[in-house]
C-alpha cells in the first residue's frame, strides 16, 4: 500500500503544479463560473486579490513538499493535510458559486487521494 501512496503523491503533486504553473491563465472546463484564468476564477467566488497568491503559494509549497517527502518522509502528512484543507476550499467555493458538480471533481479527486495519502503515513 506503501507504494501505491507514493505514486498518488506524485501525481497530487504535480496535479497541483500543473494547474498553479502551467494553466494559471489558461481555460479549462473546470474554472469557477465562466472564468477563463486562475485570476478571473478567484474573482468569481467574490475572493480578494491577495488570496489568490496566499492559496497559489500553499499549493505550490505543499506539491513540492509532497515530492521531497519522497526522501523525507515526515513532510508528507502535513503537506497532504494542507491540500486536503485546500481542497475542501475549493469544493465550497464551486458550490458556492452554483457551479455544475463536474466542475469540482478535481478539487473532489485530489482531496480523496490525499485523504488516502494521509490515512498510509499517519497510521
Amino acid at each position: 500500500m506503501k507504494i501505491v501512496s507514493l505514486i498518488i503523491q506524485i501525481i497530487v503533486a504535480f496535479g497541483l503544479l500543473n494547474v498553479w504553473l502551467l494553466r494559471f491563465n489558461k481555460p479549462t472546463p473546470y474554472r469557477g463560473g465562466s472564468a477563463r484564468s486562475m485570476s478571473e476564477e478567484f474573482a468569481v467566488y467574490g475572493l480578494p486579490g491577495w488570496s489568490l497568491w496566499m492559496i497559489g503559494g500553499a499549493k505550490i509549497i505543499s506539491a513540492f513538499c509532497l515530492l521531497v517527502g519522497i526522501w523525507l518522509p515526515a513532510l508528507v502528512v502535513p503537506a497532504a493535510a494542507l491540500v486536503i484543507a485546500l481542497m475542501i476550499g475549493a469544493v465550497v467555493m464551486h458550490v458556492k458559486v452554483n457551479d455544475p458538480a463536474a466542475k469540482a471533481v478535481p478539487a473532489g479527486t485530489m482531496m480523496a487521494l490525499t485523504v488516502l495519502v494521509v490515512l498510509v503515513n499517519a497510521f
